[in-house]
């Protein structure tokens, strides 16, 4: 099992910044790949940023050149910097651990946080 645990959501106004944290404990030898993703009230959850065990990073279109994924292995925390927020950003955003680097971008994670709440205020 693994355990995730995210911090660093609250209210900030648009153009602010916020950094997201996710630690990761368990058994965590078997996760290649960490991600972060949203859901907004009546809509259904979307990807946001993932990172591979090797580094490489993906991001949705939404959000390219404003959030920042990465990873400190040491901590076994994944972080999410994000600059110039929009109020469309506004969501729950949700840590995911998977086994497949290739289930990120299907959403199909293996192990899920508990979600942190962004509000973005315009």
């Amino acid at each position: 099992q693994v355990q995730l645990v995210e911090s660093g959501g609250g209210l900030v106004q648009a153009g602010g910044s916020l950094r997201l944290s996710c630690a990761a404990s368990g058994i965590i030898f078997r996760i290649n790949a960490m991600a972060w993703y949203r859901q907004a009230p009546g809509k259904q959850r979307e990807l946001v940023a993932g990172i591979g065990s090797g580094f490489t990073t993906q991001y949705a279109n939404s959000v390219k050149g404003r959030f920042t994924i990465s990873r400190d292995n040491a901590k076994n925390t994944v972080y999410l910097q994000m600059n110039s927020l929009k109020a469309e950003d506004t969501a729950v955003y949700f840590c995911a651990a998977h086994r497949l680097l290739g289930s990120v971008v299907r959403g199909e994670a293996d192990y899920w946080g508990q979600g942190t709440q962004v509000t973005v205020s315009s």
